[in-house]
């Protein structure tokens, strides 16, 4: 199996569900296919260098993973063939020094993933801390007659 990274630019225009649902697809095109993903890297929304299709932002997401080049020509249809992909490229990593720096760069991303995730539940826990306790019931707080 070899090396790849794809990075492709999805509208802006759709909701988080149909979002998560385009990723979703092609990460599961790729794990039905024989693929193994080793990590995602979710780069978020982000101005284009260009307008593409009346489109200012796109939002960005990649995907390292280890697949069979025949994966590849399926995945780049399923790219093309999607009207909410405004642009897409795989990369394919031959050399040693090419799945070093892959290897490196699937490192980063897992970093970069834990520590969203560390700052996600840490500020969930600042939330929690900070809501008030729980008001009395309206009939304690009613003077007795």
């Amino acid at each position: 199996m070899r090396h790849y990274e794809t990075m492709f630019i999805v509208k802006p225009t759709l909701v988080e569900e149909e979002l998560k649902a385009k990723i979703d697809f092609f990460k599961e095109v790729i794990t039905k296919n024989g693929g193994v993903i080793e990590t995602t890297l979710d780069m978020g929304v982000r101005t284009l260098a260009y307008e593409i299709e009346k489109n200012v932002r796109g939002y960005y997401y990649v995907i390292y993973f280890k697949a069979k080049p025949s994966l590849i020509a399926e995945l780049e249809r399923l790219y093309r063939v999607n009207e909410d992909i405004l642009r897409f490229i795989v990369i394919k990593y031959e050399s040693k020094k090419e799945q070093k720096a892959w290897a490196s760069l699937v490192d980063k991303a897992n970093k970069k993933d834990t520590k969203k995730r560390s700052d996600r539940v840490v500020g969930e826990e600042e939330v929690k801390l900070s809501e008030p306790k729980s008001e009395e019931s309206p009939a304690q707080s009613q003077p007795q007659e």
